[in-house]
C-alpha cells in the first residue's frame, strides 16, 4: 500500500510541476524583453512566487522560523537535497543572489531561468572561481544579500554537516558583512538525494540563526569564523532533526 501511495504522489508531483511550469515560461520571456535593465530582480520575484505556490501544492509548505534581520549578509545554508536551491526563494524574504554550479545552466527550461538569477561558477576553473567571487563581492557592495552553500555539495554522511569550504567566510571578511546562518532541516525528507523518485510530502522549515559579525576581522580570523558558524549550525541541525 505504501509503495502505491508513493507512486501516486510521484505522478502527482510530475503533473503539477508540468502544469505550473509551462504556463509560467512565457512570463519569463516577457520579463527578459521588457525589464532588460532590472530583469534579474523581476525574474527572482517571479521564481519566489512560483516556488511558494509549488511547495504548497506539493504538500510541502515552507515555514520560516525566526525573523530575518535587516542588513546585508552572506547567507550560508546547509545542503542535503535538490530542493535546497528552490526552498531558499520562499524562505528568504528579500532579494538575493545565490552561488550555483555552472552545469545547471545547460538544463532545458530550468537553465533559461537559472542564468538570470544565479552567479554561476565552474569549480574546476580557477578563472571562473575568481570571476564569481568578484561578482558576489560587487553584489554585497550594492547591498544585495548573497547565498552560498558552504558544504559545496550534498551532505551524504551521517554527520549533520560536511566540512565547510573557505569561500563564503573569506568573502564576508573581505566585504566586512556579517554571516547569516540558515538551517534547512527537512528538505532531505521531502526529496532524498539518493533517487529522483524519493519524494515525500511534509513540512519544510527554514530557520534563521543570529548573525555572526565579521567587523574588524582579517583573513587570519577566517578559520575561527568558519568553525564558529559550523558549530552553531551543527547544534541547531541536531536539535531540529
Amino acid at each position: 500500500m505504501k509503495k502505491i501511495l508513493q507512486l501516486v504522489y510521484i505522478v502527482y508531483v510530475l503533473l503539477v510541476s508540468i502544469v505550473t511550469v509551462l504556463p509560467t515560461l512565457p512570463f519569463f520571456v516577457v520579463l527578459i524583453f521588457v525589464f532588460r535593465k532590472n530583469v534579474e530582480k523581476q525574474v527572482h520575484n517571479l521564481v519566489k512566487k512560483w516556488a511558494t505556490v509549488w511547495f504548497w501544492c506539493m504538500g510541502m509548505p515552507v515555514k520560516r522560523i525566526g525573523k530575518m534581520p535587516q542588513g546585508t549578509f552572506v547567507i550560508v545554508a546547509n545542503h542535503c537535497s535538490y530542493l535546497d536551491a528552490l526552498v531558499i526563494f520562499p524562505a528568504i524574504p528579500v532579494y538575493f543572489k545565490p552561488l550555483g554550479k555552472k552545469e545547471i545552466a545547460d538544463l532545458p527550461i530550468i537553465g533559461f531561468v537559472y542564468k538570470c538569477i544565479v552567479v554561476m561558477v565552474d569549480r574546476g576553473s580557477q578563472q571562473s572561481r575568481a570571476k564569481s567571487v568578484k561578482m558576489l563581492w560587487q553584489a554585497l557592495q550594492n547591498n544585495c544579500n548573497i547565498v552560498i552553500f558552504p558544504e559545496g555539495t550534498f551532505n551524504e554522511s551521517d554527520a549533520p554537516l560536511k566540512k565547510f569550504y573557505d569561500g563564503a567566510f573569506k568573502l564576508a571578511i573581505n566585504a566586512q558583512v556579517p554571516i547569516l546562518p540558515l538551517i534547512i532541516p527537512d528538505t532531505i525528507n521531502r526529496w532524498h538525494y539518493s533517487a529522483w523518485w524519493h519524494w515525500t510530502p511534509g513540512k519544510n522549515r527554514a530557520l534563521f540563526l543570529p548573525p555572526v559579525a565579521t567587523k574588524n576581522m582579517t583573513q587570519e580570523n577566517m578559520n575561527t569564523l568558519k568553525q564558529n558558524v559550523y558549530k552553531l549550525m551543527e547544534a541547531e541541525l541536531i536539535k531540529y532533526k
